[in-house]
């Protein structure tokens, strides 16, 4: 019946089966002429029904006018921007914030901005202040197929600046290669993955502008030279108490394993074995600080 009638609603299945019966006398409906709609979905969930029955349709994709799905062709010119956009990750319901990346492709000059969200809203201003930071005249504008690029406000904006906006091509994973690959040399390598709560957006990005300053005033007010990026040691403040507190964890154990193999040393030279009987806290201060002594004077020595 089903594979007759392309798979109907529950009420209309029903509608024929009795139909078939009462009206046109066809004793195939018979058992059939009775049942419920609901009864009718309850078969259709079936691991039977659903073996002989599954269907498979292809995901269509949706045509969106925004954008030229092409390479950009600089020629050697600057001013053909690749943009992507970096997440730090979510934690306990807690969105990350958004680092957005911006690199010429022939200069190779960066810019990086960072937001709360990737919303039309959120995501405007900061394509703004980037955009203004570039020394050049800006000529494209590629991004891959995300809907925080590709969208009428961003068109709209980058059309009254006489940008020319590209998207990726599908089976081209390397149009956008560019950009990529400084997320992970630049922001990954500073920022590292670990969380950042989206509320310190504003922070990093003042932290950034900052920075920005620094190297002008370190130039003499000369412009940055091309390839130089705003992002040193000082940003790594903000990847968060977690890091720092995971960073000291490790030296406490690292720590503690010198300390352990200074006190087997001083078991082994005493000929005990066994470790797990416990000696007095004080003896084994005595020993480890005898035997840190004993390297010490050797190393003077």
């Amino acid at each position: 019946m089903d594979e007759a009638h392309d798979t109907l609603s529950g009420p209309a299945t029903q509608k024929i089966l009795y139909r078939g019966f009462h009206e046109f006398a066809d004793v195939q409906y018979e058992r059939l002429s009775s049942i419920s709609a609901a009864h009718i979905y309850n078969l259709r969930k079936r691991r039977e029904y659903r073996e002989r029955r599954m269907n498979f349709t292809k995901t269509r994709p949706t045509p969106v006018s925004i954008g030229e799905r092409r390479k950009p062709e600089p020629e050697g010119r600057p001013g053909y921007l690749r943009i992507d956009t970096v997440h730090q990750g979510d934690l306990d319901g807690v969105k990350g914030v958004y680092h957005i990346n911006a690199v010429d492709e022939v200069t190779q000059w960066q810019v990086i901005g960072a937001t709360e969200k990737i919303s039309e809203a959120w995501l405007k201003p900061v394509l703004e202040a980037i955009l203004e930071q570039f020394p050049f005249q800006i000529r494209g504008f590629h991004s891959d197929n995300g809907s925080e690029f590709i969208n009428h406000t961003v068109a709209a904006m980058l059309n009254k600046l006489l940008i020319e906006q590209t998207k990726s091509r599908p089976r081209h994973s390397n149009d956008n290669g560019l950009v990529e690959s400084k997320n992970g040399a630049v922001i990954r390598k500073h920022m590292g993955f670990d969380h950042i709560a989206s509320a310190h957006a504003e922070a990093i990005g003042e932290r950034i502008g900052d920075l920005r300053s620094d190297d002008a005033h370190e130039h003499d007010g000369e412009p940055v030279p091309p390839g130089h990026v705003s992002i040193g040691a000082k940003l790594q403040d903000h990847r968060g108490d977690q890091q720092r507190a995971h960073r000291g964890a490790r030296e406490q154990c690292a720590e503690a394993d010198v300390n352990r193999q200074i006190i087997r040393s001083g078991f082994a030279d005493s000929g005990r074995q066994d470790l797990d009987d416990p000696e007095p806290e004080r003896d084994l201060r005595d020993l480890i600080q005898h035997r840190s002594v004993g390297r010490h004077d050797g190393a003077a020595s």
